[in-house]
């Protein structure tokens, strides 16, 4: 079955989202069925801060480890696309195909957090990745994440603009991260052409109500990974307690 094929309205493909070929590997055998990497977790389990400061290079290294650690497909966070020329995001798209991946993630936001591009120049990125290579393309909308709550309903409107202008771009999915209300979730599910992706975060509903809403796919973002290295410290603090 194919990674396209996984993604269905009302039995979302769940994906946990790893960093690194060790968790990828862990993932995998605790039954996952698809891989997907979270930009703030890689970023963050080599050091660096979120928002395309990992250098190019090195993500194209870490998406050839966690590709060959198992046969799952795998979707890699690719930001911004590295760059703002189409061809050069383009070119930096076909690089990270060539690793093996499925899919990727182009957000519209333009880093770090720094407003959104305009559909018109997103839709060209997003054609020309198309164009070059076969990749699952999740576009990724940041008018959510980077309003406030009391905001989301007034962008919906144009969220739903850029969901048809990703579409008709060549893009497979559309992701719509910090969107927590469950009516506005299922208002964008009922009205998207491409099948919709949300973040699991702390404060999402149920999984089981998403798939109700209409949900294709829920990723978790950072979370899993701050919640191992919380573990970890914790377990630091514990095991060596002297008292």
């Amino acid at each position: 079955m194919s990674f396209a094929a996984i993604h269905r309205p009302g039995d979302p493909l769940i994906l946990f989202n790893i960093w690194d070929a060790g968790s990828a590997r862990a993932i995998a055998d605790a039954g996952a069925v698809a891989l997907a990497t979270g930009s703030a977790s890689v970023a963050g389990a080599m050091g660096f801060a979120d928002g395309q400061e990992l250098p190019f290079d090195l993500l194209v290294d870490l998406a050839a480890r966690i590709a060959s650690a198992s046969d799952l497909p795998l979707s890699v966070d690719f930001e911004a696309g590295y760059a703002d020329n189409p061809a050069d995001v383009a070119e930096n798209a076909a690089r990270l195909e060539e690793t093996g991946v499925a899919g990727i993630n182009l957000e519209d936001g333009i880093p770090p957090e720094n407003g959104v591009r305009s559909i018109e120049e997103q839709a060209r990125l997003i054609e020309a990745i198309d164009q070059r290579t076969s990749l699952f393309i999740n576009a990724r909308t940041d008018l959510f994440l980077q309003n406030s709550s009391e905001r989301h309903a007034s962008l919906v409107a144009d969220a739903l603009e850029r969901a048809a202008a990703f579409n008709e771009a060549g893009a497979d999915g559309f992701f719509v991260p910090g969107l927590v209300d469950l009516e506005l979730i299922r208002e964008i599910c009922g009205s998207s052409p491409l099948p919709v992706n949300v973040m699991k975060s702390p404060s999402s509903p149920r999984i089981a109500d998403l798939a109700d809403a209409g949900v294709a796919r829920i990723s978790f973002g950072p979370f899993p990974w701050r919640d191992s290295m919380t573990a970890l410290a914790r377990a630091f603090q514990e095991q060596t307690a002297r008292s």
